[in-house]
């Protein structure tokens, strides 16, 4: 997966528009728009690519710290070449910070590519703090089952085309599809994060359910002032 990802860095903005029809960007805007962060937020950027949700948050908040991680050090050095200096190569299943270290968590298309989902959620949770959020944004299969199969094949058609296109390559991203085949739902994500130790504030689904976008919080017990308010979906 390192190896694969280290081939499509250079490509791999265009090709997460690409496969959005451009909304990609949108969903990005909504995610941090929509999370009630405190004034100077230190986030995470986790599976980050090359920063978009760090750059995102730097433009909401100029006085946030955000740190951008990726597994792959290519996807770092672009993220670098953004401006975002606080770029740290690591895997999601052993995450180099402390307890409670971060406001809010966000996920661009990389909870579904961890190889240990579990382990990688309760990491998750580890560095945020009681009350901390949760931003997530992935592909998922619809529940409709006529959905899924037009949705896969679409995601087939578009991974053999642009593979072929710009990397002569028609399998490099087909791992989308695939590695879909095993992973939850919307609805059964859902759950998971209540089972992880998170309340749901809200989701959204694009693409008739082929796309979540999710937002929860750390349960923090008894609740305070500092609880995030319950965001309308």
């Amino acid at each position: 997966m390192r190896a694969m990802f280290h081939t499509v860095a250079p490509r791999y903005n265009f090709i997460t528009r690409a496969f959005s029809y451009g909304m990609d960007g949108r969903w990005k805007r909504a995610g941090v728009e929509r999370a009630d962060l405190p004034d100077r937020p230190i986030v995470l950027d986790l599976a980050s690519g090359t920063g978009d949700f760090s750059l995102l948050v730097k433009r909401h908040h100029p006085n946030s710290q955000a740190f951008t991680v990726d597994i792959t050090e290519r996807m770092l050095r672009f993220a670098r070449a953004r401006g975002l200096p606080y770029a740290v190569c690591a895997d999601a299943g052993v995450l180099p910070f402390r307890d409670s270290a971060f406001d809010c968590v966000f996920i661009g298309y990389g909870l579904r590519n961890f190889p240990n989902l579990k382990r990688a959620l309760q990491e998750i949770e580890r560095v945020t703090r009681p009350g901390g959020l949760l931003v997530s944004l992935d592909f998922f299969l619809p529940a409709n089952r006529l959905m899924r199969i037009l949705y896969l094949a679409y995601l087939y058609a578009q991974g053999t085309f642009w593979g072929f296109v710009l990397h002569g390559r028609p399998r490099v991203y087909t791992y989308i599809p695939d590695s879909l085949r095993t992973f939850v739902s919307i609805d059964g994500f859902s759950s998971l994060l209540g089972r992880a130790g998170y309340r749901l504030l809200a989701v959204h689904k694009h693409l008739l359910g082929g796309i979540g976008l999710h937002w929860a919080a750390k349960e923090v017990a008894p609740a305070g002032p500092d609880r995030p308010k319950r965001i309308c979906a």
